[in-house]
């Protein structure tokens, strides 16, 4: 059994009879869950045009995504060492050369090495040169 094309009565509208109120009404429980609205006047970059069979009928604006909070590296830094410090029970510049090696190790595996600059504010609170501290992932990395 074959199909058959659709007749002409059937298809849709041609661009010109789309009801544009209709299609509005028909659209505002979509754009009223994201928040977006028709535009009506000036269309700006970023709006959304709304096209039926080749023609633009409408533009829809749809809300500016929230600006995400990224935290400052040397507070995550800082939280680390915090957490390091509260384990090992004192701060890391006082802490003996073998502890100082371990801080090092438990703040790598922690992912402190990965925020930029963290070898220089790291090194300060361990109150050793960034060459050390250099030294002590080396010593971690060959075993």
């Amino acid at each position: 059994m074959s199909e058959r094309a659709p007749a002409r009565s059937e298809r849709a509208p041609a661009p010109s009879t789309v009801d544009a109120a209709a299609l509005r009404a028909a659209l505002e429980p979509l754009l009223a869950r994201v928040g977006g609205r028709v535009v009506e006047g000036e269309v700006r970059p970023g709006d959304v045009p709304v096209e039926w069979l080749g023609e633009v009928l409408l533009h829809v604006r749809l809300p500016a995504p929230e600006p995400v909070e990224v935290p400052d590296a040397s507070e995550g830094i800082a939280g680390l060492i915090g957490q390091v410090e509260t384990e090992l029970g004192g701060s890391l510049g006082a802490l003996a050369r073998a502890d100082k090696q371990r801080a090092v190790r438990m703040l790598e595996e922690r992912g402190a090495f990965t925020y930029r600059k963290s070898a220089e504010l790291i090194a300060e609170a361990l109150g050793v040169s960034r060459f050390t501290v250099y030294n002590y992932l080396n010593r971690t990395a060959a075993g």
